[in-house]
């Protein structure tokens, strides 16, 4: 038995229970253990030989929305867990939207559209960057992150944030735009479509 099956095995039981809460009755995973067999654990094999224990290796995991980024980086959590033994935390950049009441001031000085959380600026990308910098340095203290609540569209209340008590190994951030570059400033003086054309009319 090689190493792949050997994890596969040890984790599949785990990984096909976390899927389970992500299908519906008419929504089925299709192919599973040839995802797991042939994608997420050898990802997995190909993380951990990242792993040097001085400092957390980073993930950055893209894709548009309803890709299986949540599913994918949540899979990875488990077989990194339970058959590499590594401490593994997961983010997600929709869990870093800056608060509604910043982005009410935002749109009103900056931008009309920056009212609505998605769009460029709207991310408190200062929390992540410290968080970052923080689970880097030689010293690490426990750190709390924002865990962000879409029903109201805001930031849960501190008690229910994210608590990062031991330095992670993996950190594993997912979101639709990690990892892209930003425009120059050339090419955004120029509306792309008629609802920027209007909104920068009025």
């Amino acid at each position: 038995m090689n190493l792949v099956e050997d994890c596969l095995n040890k984790v599949k039981k785990d990984c096909y229970k976390f899927i389970k809460t992500q299908e519906t009755s008419s929504d089925k995973f299709k192919n599973k253990d040839k995802m797991l067999k042939h994608y997420l654990v050898p990802m997995s094999f190909w993380i951990a030989k990242k792993i040097n224990f001085k400092k957390p290796y980073i993930v950055g995991l893209t894709g548009g929305q309803g890709t299986g980024k949540t599913t994918i980086s949540s899979i990875l959590m488990i077989i990194l867990k339970k058959y590499f033994k590594l401490k593994v935390f997961k983010i997600s950049i929709d869990d870093i939207y800056k608060t509604k009441n910043d982005r009410i001031k935002l749109s009103k000085k900056v931008h009309p559209l920056l009212l609505t959380r998605g769009v460029p600026g709207t991310h408190d990308i200062s929390y992540m960057s410290s968080f970052i910098k923080k689970a880097n340095s030689r010293k690490f203290k426990p750190i709390i992150l924002p865990k962000f609540d879409k029903a109201i569209d805001d930031r849960f209340t501190k008690k229910n944030w994210y608590k990062v008590n031991s330095r992670p190994d993996v950190i594993i951030f997912e979101g639709w735009c990690v990892g892209a570059r930003p425009e120059s400033l050339k090419t955004l003086k120029k509306s792309v479509n008629m609802m920027e054309k209007m909104m920068i009319v009025n």
